[in-house]
């Protein structure tokens, strides 16, 4: 019989009336029985984070450091169990998933160092006519109640990018992870408890969107809103939230440019990679390629072959490089977006099947702007792949876009790199890379419909708080 898992809530692990099954998604079999929190319990849990708030705020900086370090630790002792579970709920291929619970690791350690490393700066007041005779310096105060709410598809890290950079900020979390994905934020909470995170610093809900994410962002003792999901649901977060901060990740299309001088056995493995790893189901996913004319043909054959050499499986099984989307409902969904684009004219290269629950990577060529594939967020296993003229041609494609999270550029030309790093309307640019590169400490965000604020362990601290100016008059 599935096991029945529970809230956390003010350091106690708290069972709902009701119940809801977790579905694997290679298997459609049950694998647990999760709780859904009522009102009542956010309520709860919103409680337990405000009273909390007072022992976060004057714990000092030190031994919030030393509880993120902890935190880090255990993880790193139950590695392979953190890397099953995100397999089993998030369908990811175990290898990858070892991948992510190393860099949520990582991610803790940096929140870890960050913790000590919160200051401010002397202000020179004398510089304006009636300064004089003045000392003035600013501090960064916790802003309490953080409320988060996150994706499936990095279940850990992603939660780690939210309750770590809060934790070392002094701020309490209340943490809604994604209704697919919540025994990764659990395994997390097990461990804060493990560590000594103080009770009420770290609240875990599981539920519907409506029952918790709603109170979440509606109730004025959550002070700030970290978000990442898709941009209809951030629009409506950030129109409702009030006075609240809010962060928000969205959606995106990431494009790659390939110019004519490059390699591309160098090239291509990472573009096929940037695409299809957790089958394209990353924000920052590789979903369109804009490569020189003059390479093209070349570039489409080597490619596809590559492609063609992946192997589908059992996310628990060590040779998938891909496996099963999160649900058959977005599987659906992407092959009628790839039959869309095929109407429209678009060539299909190779894939658009679904074998044994997986869809298999899918190639398209000669894509029409306007097809959902092109420019709308995918997130799934699809890329299309279309030629240009120049660099500067396909950085007016890639620009063509409501997303603007990252983008990537292959070049050898010096002086063109530096004009698609200046050109390019994206939150991060990646020369000689995929816009799927990432790592845990650099800012990461996007503009347009791609977000507000940025992430990266650093960056969400100062989200998460306030300047404050102290004056003092001799």
């Amino acid at each position: 019989m599935p096991m029945k898992k529970t809230c956390f809530i003010g350091g106690e692990w708290v069972q709902a009336t009701a119940h809801a099954p977790l579905l694997s998604p290679c298997t459609g079999q049950e694998i647990a029985q999760i709780s859904q929190a009522d009102s009542s319990l956010v309520e709860k849990a919103i409680a337990a984070a405000h009273e909390a708030t007072a022992v976060m705020r004057r714990l000092p900086a030190y031994q919030r450091a030393f509880l993120l370090e902890k935190i880090s630790i255990l993880m790193n002792e139950r590695l392979e169990e953190a890397a099953r579970i995100i397999a089993i709920e998030a369908g990811k291929p175990i290898k990858t998933a070892r991948g992510e619970v190393i860099r949520t690791i990582q991610t803790f350690k940096f929140a870890a160092e960050e913790a000590k490393r919160l200051h401010g700066e002397t202000v020179p007041l004398d510089a304006a006519i009636g300064g004089e005779g003045r000392l003035a310096y600013t501090v960064r105060e916790p802003l309490g109640v953080i409320g988060a709410i996150t994706p499936f598809h990095f279940p850990m890290n992603l939660v780690a990018h939210k309750v770590g950079p809060a934790l070392a900020a002094g701020n309490t979390v209340v943490l809604k992870p994604a209704s697919q994905t919540p025994l990764s934020a659990l395994f997390l909470a097990e461990l804060a408890e493990q560590a000594g995170v103080p009770a009420g610093a770290l609240n875990v809900i599981t539920g519907s969107g409506a029952s918790v994410g709603d109170k979440i962002v509606s109730d004025p003792r959550v002070r700030a809103v970290t978000f990442t999901g898709s941009p209809s649901v951030g629009l409506d977060i950030r129109n409702r939230a009030g006075m609240k901060r809010v962060t928000l990740e969205l959606g995106s299309n990431s494009a790659v440019i390939v110019d004519r001088d490059v390699q591309l056995n160098e090239v291509i493995p990472r573009c096929v990679f940037g695409a299809f790893a957790y089958s394209g189901q990353v924000c920052i996913s590789v979903q369109r390629i804009y490569v020189a004319k003059e390479i093209y043909q070349d570039f489409i054959q080597h490619f596809v072959k590559q492609t063609r050499e992946l192997r589908g499986g059992d996310s628990l099984s060590e040779d998938a490089d891909y496996s099963a989307m999160i649900n058959p409902r977005e599987t659906e969904r992407a092959l009628e977006w790839i039959h869309e684009a095929l109407q429209q004219g678009a060539r299909l290269a190779c894939g658009g099947q679904v074998v044994d629950r997986m869809l298999q990577p899918t190639v398209l060529t000669d894509v029409p702007a306007d097809a959902k594939v092109s420019c709308q967020e995918v997130f799934g296993p699809v890329v299309l792949i279309n030629p240009v003229e120049s660099v500067r041609h396909g950085i007016t494609l890639v620009n063509d876009s409501r997303y603007g999270l990252q983008a990537g550029v292959y070049t050898n030309n010096l002086s063109l790199a530096l004009e698609a790093a200046e050109e390019l309307r994206v939150g991060g640019v990646m020369v000689n890379d995929i816009p799927t590169f990432r790592v845990d400490h650099m800012p990461y965000g996007g503009v347009k419909e791609s977000g507000l604020g940025r992430e990266g362990v650093k960056y969400a601290i100062e989200e998460m708080t306030e300047l404050k100016l102290v004056a003092i008059k001799r």
